[in-house]
């Protein structure tokens, strides 16, 4: 079942089209990864899926019962995020804010959730630390628990191993394909990677001055994709 589908998208900022009739949809368990070059609209297309910016034109659909504010988002992070001064568990917990509402504070259901994604993240020991204190790759962890105190369904990963050394990448898109292979938890990533998205993703969708979207193999055997593997580079 279509979690996530696009119709005919048309996006843009400040006036300027910078995507025109864009279509695809994102299915229960899958693995998109969405690549492109600098300035096609990566970014864009995120947060208009996330709701924080509208279309210029087109329609976004969720199914399956998925609530925008349900979607796990991990986005990069800026200098001043990543000197954030709180606990790793205030920060874990800080992912359930959607689920309280109102209520200005957790029940035990919640914080044993957040307890339980701090274990499958493997930061137990960290729990009690400063978040500013830690290691790129330690923060990252934190935030991917944090994602998952929002949701069973969908996360949304923007860059997610930026600026990590290649063993902790490596650990960190192993942690991804583990939660998308053994919990079902579907994902859509924002890569500048096409190795990895050629590795772990099951659908790709490629955007600039030609689109593709398409499974995996597909794009190994598109016009698009031959260049850009064999060819090309991955802005």
């Amino acid at each position: 079942m279509a979690l996530i589908t696009c119709r005919d998208l048309c996006l843009g900022y400040d006036g300027r089209e910078i995507l025109h009739d864009l279509s695809f949809e994102v299915n229960s368990g899958e693995y998109l990864c969405i690549v492109g070059e600098n300035g096609s609209g990566k970014s864009t297309l995120m947060r208009t899926i996330l709701g924080l910016q509208r279309p210029l034109a087109g329609q976004i659909l969720t199914g399956d019962g998925l609530r925008i504010n349900e979607i796990g988002y991990l986005p990069q992070q800026t200098p001043v995020q990543k000197d954030f001064p709180a606990s790793v568990w205030e920060v874990v917990l800080s992912g359930l804010e959607g689920s309280c509402g109102w209520r200005p504070f957790y029940t035990k259901a919640e914080k044993q959730r957040a307890e339980e994604n701090i274990r499958a993240m493997g930061i137990e020991d960290l729990t009690g630390r400063c978040y500013r204190e830690l290691s790129g790759g330690q923060q990252q962890r934190v935030l991917l628990a944090r994602a998952l105190c929002a949701t069973t369904k969908l996360l949304f990963l923007d860059e997610p191993v930026s600026g990590l050394d290649p063993k902790v990448t490596a650990e960190m898109y192993e942690l991804i394909e583990r939660l998308n292979r053994e919990q079902g938890i579907t994902v859509i990533m924002i890569s500048h990677d096409i190795g990895a998205a050629l590795r772990y993703a099951s659908h790709v969708l490629h955007i600039g001055d030609h689109v593709f979207y398409g499974t995996n193999a597909a794009y190994r055997e598109s016009g698009i994709g031959t260049v850009f593997t064999k060819g090309g580079e991955a802005q």
